[in-house]
């Protein structure tokens, strides 16, 4: 492989990554049977993909499949906190162009992507619609190519919408996070451990009795409150959603505004998407000790620079936890340096919830090629077919058999003459 098709931290560290992709394949079967399948048919035989993705063992997976699908791949970082070395080193050493190096600076960041693009894809995978937006406003002349893509995560949708209904969208995209099959598994019980997980590793804190503050109770909220909560910690929800604080309050939760959440709380959790969710007015009335950690998908949840103009001195007293040392004498703990705490200072999702996701990626992928030219230039679902045939095929693997419905209940559910 040329070497300017790859930007990785250190070749030497693949065989560590092998074996740690091996250990993640353990867990996730569908994958492995979609992988076996791809492998005889060549599903993308010529193709064409660049995928934005975090580098981890469950992606590898994911691109392995792919590739042995006959896809010309590329990959390259979407996050800059969350490339796991070994990995990166793996997938070159696998045949994959990966450039993602942990830690990268901005520039770096913005440089892999460009050179993820350079592989003129056909079909792109993002993960925050990082890698799409930079091809719709500095590489267009790529567009045209361009069959279709998918995306990953929650963030990466709302901004595909946001270009779709400005009619700037110009290929079709399937929202592979709202999938039944990825957002009830990998954004609730993924996040929720991965989340509670990186938090653990960087502080070795207690959970019981700290009052934690989950900022947003989407599906990923969700996950993260009840993880705490099963910890022992005492868990307060902000929301701006009424119906969603509403389920807050009756999953037994404290909801409230974040101005009177900021007085009281010892750790804080941003996951919602949007910025500036913690701003200068909560930081101003935060108790000393506060621990700030973002599991959202960018690094603006934390008003970071709001929170660097209050400080007299900043360190780095444990790996990934930084110490802004207040003009006022109070001290904050922000982890990670705002950026996904579960990628930045852990492993991220377990494997056997990324199972589906990328299953998901991986069919969603498959259909875009099966259906080229018939799609209009939109934002797409995730087939129903595609989500139930993941979700048995993921029961399967687990041992489990359900019900079926009888001739009789099936033609009940399609009636309406009978009633009482």
């Amino acid at each position: 492989m040329e070497k300017s098709r790859y930007d990785i931290k250190d070749l030497t560290l693949a065989e560590t990554g092998r074996q740690r992709i091996e250990w993640a394949a353990r867990e996730m079967p569908v994958v492995k049977l979609i992988r076996e399948r791809f492998t005889k048919e060549k599903p993308f035989k010529d193709v064409r993909i660049s995928g934005c993705l975090h580098i981890t063992t469950e992606t590898a997976n994911l691109a392995l499949a792919l590739k042995d699908g006959g896809a010309n791949l590329i990959l390259c970082a979407s996050n800059p906190l969350s490339t796991q070395d070994d990995t990166a080193a793996a997938l070159v050493d696998y045949g994959i162009p990966t450039n993602a190096i942990k830690g990268e600076d901005e520039t770096t960041y913005y440089k892999h992507i460009d050179t993820a693009l350079d592989n003129k894809p056909q079909l792109t995978v993002d993960d925050g619609a990082d890698l799409v937006t930079i091809m719709h406003t500095k590489r267009r002349s790529l567009l045209k190519d361009v069959i279709g893509g998918t995306e990953e995560t929650t963030t990466g949708v709302v901004r595909l919408r946001s270009m779709a209904n400005a009619e700037q969208l110009k290929y079709p995209i399937i929202a592979v996070n709202d999938a039944q099959t990825k957002y009830l598994f990998d954004n609730r019980y993924g996040t929720g451990q991965s989340t509670i997980d990186g938090i653990t590793r960087v502080t070795n804190i207690l959970w019981a009795s700290k009052k934690t503050v989950v900022c947003g109770y989407g599906w990923c909220g969700r996950g993260v409150a009840s993880r705490a909560k099963g910890l022992g910690a005492q868990v307060i929800v902000t929301e701006v959603e009424p119906v969603r604080a509403l389920e807050a309050a009756m999953d037994g939760f404290s909801v409230m505004p974040l101005t009177e959440a900021a007085k009281v709380g010892d750790i804080f959790i941003t996951v919602t998407g949007d910025k500036h969710v913690i701003d200068q007015a909560h930081l101003q009335v935060m108790k000393d000790g506060a621990i700030l950690a973002n599991s959202g998908h960018f690094n603006v949840e934390i008003n970071i620079p709001a929170l660097e103009k209050m400080v007299r001195r900043k360190r780095r007293i444990r790996p990934y936890v930084d110490e802004y040392a207040l003009k006022d004498g109070r001290h904050f703990y922000l982890l990670g340096e705002g950026r996904l705490i579960n990628l930045a200072a852990a492993e991220g999702h377990p494997a056997s919830v990324m199972d589906m996701s990328f299953a998901n990626q991986a069919l969603c992928l498959e259909y875009i090629v099966e259906n080229r030219g018939k799609l209009m230039v939109k934002v797409y679902p995730v087939p129903e077919k595609i989500d139930r045939h993941i979700a048995q095929l993921k029961l399967d693997s687990l041992g489990i058999q359900i019900d079926t419905l009888t001739p009789e209940q099936r033609k009940y559910l399609l009636s309406w003459q009978e009633g009482t």
